[in-house]
């Protein structure tokens, strides 16, 4: 009878120790295909959660970098979200009055280039920036954030049954969860500004505003004006609001160089999907401590989303020769926005 009690006892606790081991690979990924992308993944985070393996990874050391346009959320619809919020703030928000000739005249070429991407004729990238920062000089974070979630729930363009806060990748939404569920601290590092990313990718993929590094303006006091803010002291009661200045484009190395100063440790894992994330991709390979892996998703779908097959090939190309993993949004993804969302012409 003792014998019968004790094995009682231990049998439930057996359960849960094989459980607890195996939660790497049990997770329920209902958006994938069989892949061998998520395949590496699994195995992946299999061994760095199993003490025993020589690729443990305490959870502190968990850590997992994601680009956000394109990795995490929709980028072809038809280009960039800022892109397009830009372009409202500037050319068709009635309330906003401020816009300079500048700010015009790039917020038009991006609407006459946005179906073909041809950007060639301006550094678009950098004169964007700078102007998305003067646009919405003087919001608070919250007003700023509203703002951007007002605009993000209307219809995406060039689909059905979507609108641009719920243009998220679910097989990536997935991923996120997956890792976290597994002790991975999953941390948003994108070009794309700051405070958009928070708007759009906070919630669904339940990171903290504290884990979102993005493109970065100035940030002063209401009242502050030119003064520098060596000088400035902010006054009790006085708004913290957006400045009018570029502090830096977080793509490429600058990537590294945030994820160096805000997060401290280098990644294990990293996702992203163009040129502008390589660096953050060779940073988590080259991690001195960990095996680290690094994750390129490519837009090749026709059908369910809008890509160049020609450069999708040319980047799978470049990516395998990297070492990178590739996602074929194509053939890794049962559904990429959900079933419902059909692509338009």
């Amino acid at each position: 009878m003792k014998k019968l009690i004790k094995v009682l006892f231990i049998l439930p606790l057996l359960c849960l120790l094989i459980i607890t081991v195996s939660c790497g690979s049990s997770y329920d990924f209902k958006s994938w295909n069989e892949a061998d992308s998520l395949n590496s993944l699994k195995e992946f985070v299999d061994k760095a959660t199993d003490e025993k393996s020589d690729n443990y990874i305490p959870k502190e050391d968990r850590i997992a970098t994601f680009d956000m346009d394109g990795t995490l959320v929709g980028e072809l619809y038809p280009c960039y979200f800022e892109y397009l919020l830009f372009c409202h703030r500037v050319l068709d928000d009635t309330t906003y009055t401020a816009a300079t000739d500048k700010m015009k005249e790039t917020a038009n070429l991006i609407r006459k280039n946005k179906y073909t991407w041809n950007m060639k004729e301006k550094n678009i990238t950098l004169d964007h920036a700078e102007g998305q920062a003067q646009a919405f000089a003087g919001m608070k974070e919250d007003d700023f954030i509203k703002y951007v979630k007002d605009f993000a729930n209307t219809n995406a363009e060039g689909f059905n049954n979507l609108k641009y806060i719920d243009a998220a990748y679910k097989p990536m939404i997935e991923v996120v969860d997956y890792l976290q569920k597994n002790d991975f601290t999953t941390y948003i590092v994108s070009g794309s500004d700051r405070f958009i990313c928070r708007a759009l990718a906070s919630e669904v993929f339940n990171i903290p505003y504290n884990q979102i590094i993005g493109m970065d303006t100035t940030i002063v006091g209401e009242d502050q004006a030119d003064t520098d803010g060596l000088n400035y002291q902010l006054n009790q009661g006085e708004a913290v609001v957006k400045g009018d200045s570029l502090l830096i484009k977080n793509l490429k190395m600058n990537k590294v160089v945030a994820i160096t100063k805000e997060i401290g440790k280098q990644p294990v894992l990293a996702f992203g999907n163009s040129d502008g994330d390589t660096s953050m991709l060779n940073y988590a390979i080259n991690n001195t401590k960990y095996k680290g892996q690094g994750y390129m998703l490519v837009a090749d779908d026709i059908d369910r989303d809008y890509a160049n097959l020609e450069k999708a090939e040319s980047l799978r190309t470049m990516w395998i020769e990297k070492n990178f993993h590739v996602i074929s949004m194509k053939n890794d993804f049962k559904t990429i926005y959900g079933d419902n969302v059909l692509k338009t012409n």
